[in-house]
This record gives C-alpha cells, structure tokens and sequence, in this order.
C-alpha cells in the first residue's frame, strides 16, 4: 500500500490522443457561431424597427390623403365650395400643362441634339482612328522594309565571310566579322521596331468607340434658352385672358387645398370657360415655331452666365433683354411653369 501511494503522483490519461484538442476547438466554434448569430439578431432587429417606422410614416402619409379625400368630398358635396373647388383644381392643371408643354418640348430637342452629337462622336473617331491607322501603316511598311535590308545585310556578310577560308585572310575576316556584329545589331533594332510598328497597329485596330461625354454645354444652353422663349411665348399667348389666369394658377399650384376665393358659382362658371381657353391657346402650335425663334433671338445677344460650365443664365440677364413694343415676363426670374425643373443642366 506504502509503494502505491508513493507512486499515486502518477496520473494515467485514459482519453484518447487529440481528444482535448478537438474539444477545445469545437468550443471555440461554439462560441464564434454564438456571436455571429448574436450579431444577426441585432441586425435583424435594427430592421425590424425600421420597417415599423416605414409603416409608421405610410400610414401617417395615408392618413393624411384620406383626411385630404374627405375635405374634397366635403366641398364637392356642397353647391357653395363645388365650384370653387372645380376651379382650384383646374387652375393647378393649367400650370401643370404648362409645364408638360415645357418639358417635352426640352425633351424632343434634346433628343435630336443627342443623335447629332452621337453620330458626330462616331464620326470623329472614325476620322481619328483612320489617321492613325494609316500612320501606323506607313511605319510598318518603312520598318518592315529596313528589317528586311537589314537581314540581307547580314546574309551576305555572312556568306562573304564564310569565303574567307586561306590563312591570309585572317585580318579581312576580323574586319568583315566587326561589319557584322554592327549589321546584327542593326538588324535587331530593325526587328524590334517593327514589332512595335505591328504592336502599335494592332492597338489601333482594337480600339473601340470611346463613351459618349452627352450633350455639349453649347447645345445644353441653346435648349435651355430655346426653352425659355418658350415660356414666355405661352405668357404672352395667356394675355388675351381677361382674368390674370396665369396668377391664379401660380397661386392654386401654392395652395395644398382649395379656398374660396374665386367668387360664387357664376364667377367659377366664368372663370372655369377662361380656363379651359388658356388650354386651347398653351395648347396651339399655330406660327409657335416662329414665335419661339423670335424670343430666342431677342434672348441670344443679352443672357449672360456666371461660369463656363453653366447652362442656365441668371435670372437678370434674361430680364435685362430688350423687351420690344410689349412688355415681357421674366420667366426665369418668377419660375414661371417650374421652367427650373425642365432646364437641362
């Protein structure tokens, strides 16, 4: 017993080889996946509270609409605000046409533009490339004749070296032999210039149809002047309106809701019939062309604008143009149909 307990300082590992290793790891993982899963969650739940504040913000927005749907009902139900109502809403379709009027107007020119500028772009590159290639052509061909009287060079020196058998020969072949050291040296440079004549050719013909930059600021600015005169043709054409339907459009599209301000129902009556003529003349393409040149002109030599990449002009250049025998609206400066909104820039 005394000799067992003596040797009781012996521990004897009866689990296998690597056992505590594979164990430790596999703990290891366990808590590795514990965080990467801890981490989700968190994720996962930053999400979830974001959608609920989407859903949140939704049915506030909806909330509002239907509170806006309910006041239109309202005041269309009644024969005191049905017409004033109809008037309001007609008056901010006036200032929308306007500006659809506008913006398909900047959208068809600079359609157009962008197919010349487009065909223009592939025309110079084409010019360019064919300069080029035929550059490179002409240099291949010079270094490609060079390389070839170089290697003939270098063939006869060799055969005329390869006579020069007899002893007495020997200070003729030293010569002949630096003659044609210098000649294989020439013949390598001939051949390594025209393996870049034929790199630089290869380039040349691979070379691809670089991006279009768009439109250029010079046809930006012919547009967006274009649009301008525009713009005021449709406000001198709004004139001959005996009410200041223009105003009252600027006004309506200010406006979240109708007022009554636009008098009783005869008056809406009346009003609606001015409305509906300002249509039928924003809508006209009677001598428009024409008009529109003519504003265009008068623009042309007065607008002014502040830095070399800008393509709109400033508001008192546009206003400082001679006005002629009529007086014209600043269409620039007052945002007239949210001309700022149509503008290329």
């Amino acid at each position: 017993m005394n000799a067992l307990r003596q040797l009781g300082f012996l521990k004897i590992n009866l689990r296998p080889e690597g056992r505590g290793a594979d164990h430790e790891h596999r703990v290891i993982e366990l808590f590795r996946n514990r965080a990467e899963l801890k981490k989700a969650y968190g994720g996962l739940q930053e999400e979830t509270y974001r959608l609920k504040d989407l859903v949140k913000q939704q049915e506030a927005a909806t909330a509002r609409v239907q509170d806006m749907l309910s006041e239109l009902e309202a005041r269309l139900g009644s024969n005191d605000t049905a017409y004033s109502t109809l008037a309001f809403y007609q008056l901010r379709r006036l200032w929308q046409s306007g500006r659809e009027l506008l913006a398909q107007f900047v959208a068809d020119l600079a359609k157009q533009q962008d197919e010349r500028e487009r065909k223009s772009h592939l025309a110079l590159h084409n010019r360019e490339q064919f300069a080029r290639r035929q550059s490179g052509e002409a240099q291949l061909a010079t270094t490609r004749q060079l390389s070839e009287e170089s290697a003939t060079l270098v063939t006869q020196l060799q055969a005329e070296h390869g006579k020069l058998t007899r002893f007495w020969h020997y200070f003729k072949r030293r010569a002949l032999e630096k003659r044609i050291h210098g000649a294989q040296a020439a013949a390598a440079a001939a051949s390594a210039s025209l393996i870049g004549a034929q790199a630089q050719l290869e380039r040349v013909n691979a070379e691809t149809l670089p991006d279009f930059p768009g439109l250029s600021i010079e046809a930006r600015r012919a547009i967006n002047l274009a649009a301008i005169a525009y713009a005021e043709v449709l406000c001198k054409r709004l004139e001959v309106i005996e009410q200041p339907v223009l105003q009252m459009a600027r006004e309506a599209t200010g406006r979240r809701t109708a007022a009554d301000v636009y008098g009783g129902p005869k008056e809406c009556v009346l009003l609606m019939g001015q409305i509906g003529r300002a249509q039928r003349l924003l809508a006209s393409k009677v001598a428009l062309s024409e008009e529109i040149r003519r504003h265009g002109e008068r623009l042309k030599p007065a607008v002014v604008y502040r830095g070399a990449a800008d393509t709109c002009p400033t508001s008192d250049s546009v206003g400082a143009a001679p006005e002629g025998s009529a007086q014209v609206p600043n269409v620039l400066a007052e945002d007239t149909w949210d001309l700022f909104r149509v503008l290329l820039r």
